[in-house]
């Protein structure tokens, strides 16, 4: 059942977004060869506990840690460790936090380093990827144009769609109906409604969409291994049309901030 959102309730979704944003934005001025995602984790964390937030990651389904960090082929779910970043590294950076009940979820790949022009371009298209499912995000639609225009834009360019995990609704649970896959068809699925309230999360694969688990019963990578990319930003449905509650505008500016130093 799919539990539609008041305007009073986005917009405590808006505050969660943003503090996991935030916190991604902090993190992207860390990013760089020779950090270990647990120092990651570890100021992820506790930026989120000074916002009167709850990592919305730490215990869920008994996951360990704050932030789910997952490099190069590693799709999503990765364990943070104590592995120094290398340069030409992509890292995947997908983080949570409970605000007054609700939460955020977003995640960015950030570059580590220089990386190769071939992953820059997987870059690229699954952020236009990620910008093209939110459009799609209209009362006049339903959820199968959503994974349609992911799809599409993605297959064109000769990547994978991951079909094994899939987005979701979003509120006071972190996985609530409906599922939001990354490929579909047109006018299939649920009719999108004012106060539907998703996380829209776009994981393309250089080569193969097919993936495995890792034994550690979490880390997802690709089953070719090559790399992969995600995106994620979470949408509510006002007035017919997509507003995005998160932004990349943190990320944004401390990179820049960056290539300035």
């Amino acid at each position: 059942m799919i539990l539609y959102k008041s305007a009073e309730e986005i917009e405590i979704m808006r505050e969660a977004a943003q503090i996991v944003s935030r916190t991604l934005g902090i993190l992207a001025s860390h990013i760089e060869p020779g950090v270990t995602p647990l120092e990651l984790d570890r100021i992820a964390e506790e930026y989120i506990r000074s916002q009167n937030a709850i990592p919305g990651f730490l215990g869920l389904y008994d996951f360990p840690n704050t932030l789910c960090i997952s490099l190069n082929e590693q799709v999503v779910h990765g364990i943070p460790n104590d592995t120094p970043l290398k340069n030409g590294d992509i890292i995947s950076v997908d983080c949570g936090a409970i605000y007054k009940g609700y939460y955020g979820d977003h995640a960015y790949t950030f570059e580590v380093g220089e990386v190769s022009s071939e992953v820059k371009k997987l870059l690229s298209v699954t952020l236009e990827c990620l910008q093209l499912g939110i459009e799609a995000t209209k009362t006049e639609n339903r959820i199968g144009d959503i994974g349609f225009a992911i799809q599409q834009h993605a297959e064109k360019n000769g990547y994978g769609v991951v079909r094994d995990l899939v987005g979701h609704g979003l509120g006071k649970t972190m996985h609530e109906d409906p599922q939001v896959p990354n490929y579909g068809t047109k006018g299939r699925g649920k009719k999108i409604k004012n106060g539907l309230t998703i996380a829209i999360e776009p994981m393309i694969n250089m080569g193969t969409e097919k993936v495995i688990q890792l034994e550690d019963h979490w880390t997802i990578v690709t089953a070719d291994g090559l790399p992969s990319a995600h995106f994620e930003h979470d949408v509510a449905v006002v007035n017919g049309k997509p507003e995005i509650l998160s932004t990349f505008k943190y990320i944004e500016d401390a990179l820049e901030m960056n290539k300035k130093q």
